[in-house]
């Protein structure tokens, strides 16, 4: 008997390609993110929404994410601004400043659904001290993906 093959990063997996910008892989099967973390000048409308507003931005990601995940397809609503963890965020901002470890745990999830290479304190440090452009890097890499399905996203 013959194992079936399996799937490998860069292969659409669900419809979607998980490595649209067609990263290299390292020896670990891990890969850079497709867009640097001040890359977040070239999608200035998310990065402006992300300055003024970072809890629409983390719960659309979040949202968007999720519908990956559980659907294999992208949200057609390209994400809820009103979702639950879009006022979590807001609630922890608000009160606390510490909103930044919501957006910490969703950049570490979108690390391992692409194969991100890094780890959690560098999750903590872009999403503490440049939150910003966090979201925006992590909703640049969900939109690759859902943009690998065709459509308008």
């Amino acid at each position: 008997m013959s194992q079936q093959p399996m799937a490998t990063m860069g292969m659409q997996v669900g419809g979607g390609n998980r490595n649209a910008a067609g990263k290299p892989l390292n020896s670990s099967g891990k890969r850079e993110w497709s867009e640097g973390l001040c890359g977040c000048f070239e999608a200035c409308g998310t990065f402006c929404c992300a300055w003024w507003c970072p809890c629409i931005v983390h719960g659309k990601n979040k949202q968007r994410l999720r519908h990956l995940q559980e659907k294999g397809s992208p949200d057609p609503d390209g994400g809820s601004c009103c979702s639950g963890a879009c006022w979590a965020h807001c609630c922890l901002t608000s009160w606390f400043g510490l909103g930044w470890v919501l957006s910490c745990g969703t950049r570490g999830d979108v690390r391992s659904r692409y194969g991100i290479e890094g780890g959690g304190c560098g999750d903590c440090l872009a999403s503490c001290c440049c939150a910003p452009c966090d979201l925006t890097q992590v909703s640049r890499e969900i939109e690759l993906e859902e943009k690998s399905y065709g459509g308008r996203y």
